[in-house]
């Protein structure tokens, strides 16, 4: 009961319209002004933990879907995805996989690294896709996942915007605090979060510009109010050696009613005692 309200208020907060193809749309969001803004703070946080991950297979799923924001990392095979399987775009490029987040096509323990780029807040299932990427990653491996923060400015817009299915604004803005329980639960360890685009979503350059000061103030002051986030975890290893509890009482060799030897030879030592006196 508790999974299906969950699940009915994620649908009452995601207000975009056309379902499963709002990957096109967001990708179009990107090339305007603010999407730009944001692309570049992302590949930013990007570089700097990307680095540090190393593996034999990454997969990258989410907008925007460009090379450029794996440059920096180690891994060879880098996969890229687009969630529309009908873009004619994902169709020309041969080394772009069309996939569904929510039933992946890896087998399990495969996967070394995997990107999130502001998937689940539009996914009508975002507890499945968690599901999918825990069981396709191996141990040890990492999950980085970016989103936008509902507590901040973003998140102020959004309660004006979201209800007319503007993108991104009508999308579900999950909190780090949300987050972390789901991925708890599943059995990842949090590693790395960090806050940023501390400036108001607005479109004016010129404006933005002279609001650059938000940036370096917001780090000091605001920490937890940047437009987005970005959160690294790692899947956590499980013991197969089973581990025989304390409390377990051993069993008695002995049966009950006889005495046992150790006590026995006792008693013959102070039967002798006595006589030798």
């Amino acid at each position: 009961m508790k999974l299906r309200r969950q699940k009915s208020g994620l649908r009452r907060f995601h207000r975009c319209s056309g379902g499963e193809r709002m990957g096109p749309r967001l990708e179009q969001w990107y090339t305007t002004r603010l999407g730009c803004l944001l692309a570049e703070q992302e590949q930013q946080q990007l570089d700097t933990e990307l680095v540090n991950l190393f593996g034999y297979h990454l997969l990258h799923m989410g907008s925007p879907a460009e090379a450029a924001m794996l440059r920096t990392s180690r891994v060879n095979h880098r996969m890229r995805t687009r969630l529309d399987p009908d873009s004619r775009a994902a169709g020309r490029d041969e080394r772009v996989l069309c996939l569904e987040p929510t039933a992946l096509p890896f087998s399990p323990d495969t996967l070394d690294v995997v990107v999130l780029s502001h998937v689940l807040e539009f996914s009508n299932d975002p507890h499945t896709v968690l599901r999918e990427v825990e069981r396709s990653l191996i141990p040890e491996g990492h999950v980085v996942i970016l989103g936008f923060n509902p507590v901040s400015l973003w998140g102020l817009i959004r309660l004006f915007r979201g209800g007319k299915g503007q993108l991104p604004w009508c999308g579900h803005f999950m909190t780090l605090t949300r987050l972390k329980d789901w991925l708890a639960l599943l059995g990842f360890d949090v590693v790395q979060q960090r806050r940023y685009c501390y400036r108001p979503p607005w479109q004016r350059p010129r404006l933005m510009q002279k609001l650059m000061f938000m940036e370096r103030l917001g780090q000091r002051l605001w920490p937890f109010f940047g437009g987005g986030f970005l959160l690294v975890a790692r899947k956590r290893v499980t013991t197969l050696t089973p581990i025989r509890p304390r409390w377990r009482a051993r069993r008695r060799i002995a049966v009950s009613g006889l005495a046992k030897p150790l006590n026995n030879e006792r008693q013959h030592k102070g039967a002798r005692f006595e006589s030798d006196r």
